[in-house]
Order: C-alpha cells, then structure tokens, then sequence
C-alpha cells in the first residue's frame, strides 16, 4: 500500500479492512455505490443500501441478492452495528448526519461529497495476479489512480518484478509461452510477466531475443538449439531439460517463436510434462502468420478480395513423401495462402500450385524478419518468386504471402 497525504498531520494509516461477514452499510445508490459496491460483495461484506433510488447496475446487485436494499432515505440509527460506511449520497445534510452518527459509534465512514469530515478515505486499488495495490495520495484522488495505474500495468506487463516465494520443491511448474514474431512488444502481458517470474528460461532461437536481456542476473537462460542431446533427438532432449529443471522446483518458462502450437511443437512438450505429471500453463502467443503480413501492410482476408486465408508448412516439398500436404487441393483454393519455413522450398511449391490451377501471375510477397528492425519485403508473382528469393538472398525466417491480398495492402511496413 502506498500512502502520502498533501500535509503530514492529515497523513491516513493505512490498513486492510477484512469485511467478510461484518455489517457495511452503504448510504446512496448513485455512480459512487456502484464504483465501490463490487469490490465490497467480492470481500465477502454483509451490505445493506440504503437509497430511494438506485442506478441499473445497483439495482441488478440488489436483484441478484448481492446486497440488501432499503429503498428510503437515511435515518438516524442506520449505522448501528455497522463495522464501515459509505457515505454518497445527494442530501448533504443527511451526509453531515450521517457522518457523525459514524463517529459517535466509531464506525470507520468514507464521505463522497467531502473527503475532509471523513474518518476514513477509499485508496485508488487495483488487482494482478492475486495481488491488490492500493494506493492513498491525500486530497488528490487522480493522482492516486495514476500511481495505482502505473503499479499494476507494471505487475501485468513485467516491468515491476513480483515474485512467488516459493518453499516447496513441488511448486516447479512449466509455461510454453508464445513469445509472438520477434518485435518483444508483441509478446502477451501474461507472457511477459511469467518471464519476469521465471527461474529458467528455455529459448528458441526464433523467440523475442530481446526480452533475455531484461530478465534478472539470478535467471538461467538456456538456448533450446544448444542443449546437447547425443544420440536422443533435440525435441526429447528440450523435454527432458523442462521436465528436469521444474522437479528441482523450478518456475521454467519455454520461450517460443509465434503461437506454441502452430507448427511449434508445443502439444509435443506438453504431453511430455503431463506423462511425468508436472503442471503446464499455455500462454498463445501472436501469431507470424498474421501479425508479419500485418506488419508489411498486407491484410490476410479483405472484403470482395479474400474470403479464407490457409496456412501450410513448407518445411517438406511437395513431391517430398513426408509431405502431409494436399497441394492440389491448396491450389484450388481461391483466397490467400500464408506458407512457413518455406523458404529453401518455395520455388517447388509456387510451381506445384501453378500446374494444379493457380495462375502464375498470382501475386506473391516474401517477408523476411517480419515486425523486427531487420524486416524487409520483397514481391514477386508465382512464376518469378523462386527466382526472386534466391537473388534477394533471402533467408529465414520469412512469411510468404500468396494471393491478390498482397496488392491490396499499403505496402508499407519497416
């Protein structure tokens, strides 16, 4: 709780008030009860309203047996057996009354209408993660709002580091988070703040590497591409180290490119920590297939344009066995085509969709580095994209976008 008054002989004490079961009663049935009336049911508060009238959303509360409801006005011996008050409403003298009945039977009351004959002040609070911030500035409620404000996008966003005190080798616990296409604000507000919890951070080279470098000096950061796996495959390897680092009762954070489940094998990593029974939070993250086309200026789905947009891995050529891929089903398909780690296969697969009905002059864009500083786009068409790639020197990572959305857009980007 943070407290500073504008003159230290008004400075308030602050403290948290636990109301569960105890008597509040509630003056007013205007826009001030229905700002503070939730956050007294959620502490568990018996309430009682008083107020001839009441805003919708009072009157719902009430409805829903949420609180009890007089519909009068004020009265002297209201307050009796009350442990708070919350004085707000139209009538100042009944305010004036109301508040010395307070103080006469040492009820703590808060005063809307005048902050200075109160025996008490609401702070400015705010919640994240199980944590509430409340913050007192005095006379300046604004102000108060703003440093509430300021604390708790801090908790979300991970700026401000709040971490769970573990005692328990059994607290290890895993979040795959999708780091999203590599600018580090595009990562989730959930993603970053589990960053700033983490004990272990196992990240993939396509992550938003930028974010390592925030982490705290006590964090281990290891590269998913260097951990050392002989003759076990590299996914068994990751998930081994996971599974490792969380039974030492670490917080481990999986940092991943894009979406952990779009073509990151994240459910992979998942069913691994399920099999061994240790906890798995699954954070989404944004998406490269929509957020770099986005970021060039090119829109995936535009009205009379693109109706559908398909997202295939380009990882295995089309003629390639492995291939999952029904590429002339692909080339039917009249609305745009988003590929993946396609690079190295990209001048088959253009002319696979061209002999299956595309036409070659199918408008086509290469983004390389998608929403980094390092982005660059390059256009083509079907029949020249092969061509193109090669002589750009193009490299991954890079978006390819197939489909006449590509000249829709503003062409504009980084």
């Amino acid at each position: 709780m943070v407290s500073h008054a504008a003159h230290a002989d008004t400075a308030a004490y602050p403290v948290g008030l636990r109301l569960a079961g105890r008597r509040v009663v509630v003056l007013g049935g205007g826009q001030v009860a229905q700002r503070r009336l939730p956050a007294l049911i959620a502490a568990g508060a018996d309430v009682l309203l008083i107020s001839p009238s009441a805003t919708p959303s009072v009157e719902a509360m009430a409805e829903a047996g949420e609180v009890r409801w007089e519909r009068r006005r004020y009265a002297d011996g209201d307050l009796d057996g009350a442990w708070y008050a919350l004085i707000s409403t139209d009538d100042p003298d009944a305010n004036r009354a109301a508040s010395a009945e307070a103080e006469a039977r040492r009820v703590w009351a808060v005063r809307s209408d005048d902050a200075d004959a109160a025996s008490a002040w609401t702070p400015a609070t705010g919640r994240s993660e199980g944590v509430t911030v409340a913050v007192l500035t005095g006379r300046d409620p604004r102000r108060s709002a703003a440093v509430r404000d300021a604390i708790v996008e801090g908790l979300r966003d991970g700026s401000l580091t709040a971490p769970h005190f573990r005692t328990h080798p059994a607290a290890g616990h895993v979040a795959l988070v999708g780091g999203g296409p590599g600018d580090p604000d595009l990562i989730t507000v959930r993603g970053r703040r589990l960053l700033s919890q983490a004990d272990v951070v196992i990240a993939d080279r396509l992550g938003p590497r930028d974010l390592l470098d925030e982490l705290p000096p006590h964090v281990e950061v290891i590269d998913a591409a260097k951990i050392p796996y002989g003759r076990a495959m590299a996914q068994e390897a990751i998930n081994n180290a996971l599974i490792e680092h969380a039974r030492a009762g670490k917080s481990v954070v999986r940092l991943k490119g894009g979406d952990p489940y779009v073509f990151g094998r994240g459910m992979e990593e998942a069913q691994a920590l399920a099999e061994h029974g240790i906890p798995c939070t699954v954070v989404p993250g944004i998406s490269s297939t929509i957020s770099v086309p986005g970021a060039a200026g090119i829109p995936v789905t535009h009205r009379g344009v693109a109706h559908e947009f398909t997202v295939v891995s380009g990882h295995v050529a089309p003629d390639d066995p492995r291939s999952l891929v029904d590429w002339e089903a692909v080339a039917r398909l009249r609305g745009t085509l988003v590929l993946l780690m396609s690079v190295e296969n990209i001048a088959a697969i253009a002319g696979t969709l061209v002999r299956h009905g595309r036409p070659a002059g199918t408008p086509v864009a290469v983004v390389q580095e998608g929403t980094t500083a390092a982005q660059r786009r390059v256009d083509a068409t079907l029949a020249t994209v092969g061509e193109r790639v090669k002589a750009e020197g193009i490299r991954p990572p890079a978006v390819i976008v197939i489909g006449d959305v590509v000249t829709v857009g503003t062409g504009t980007g980084r």
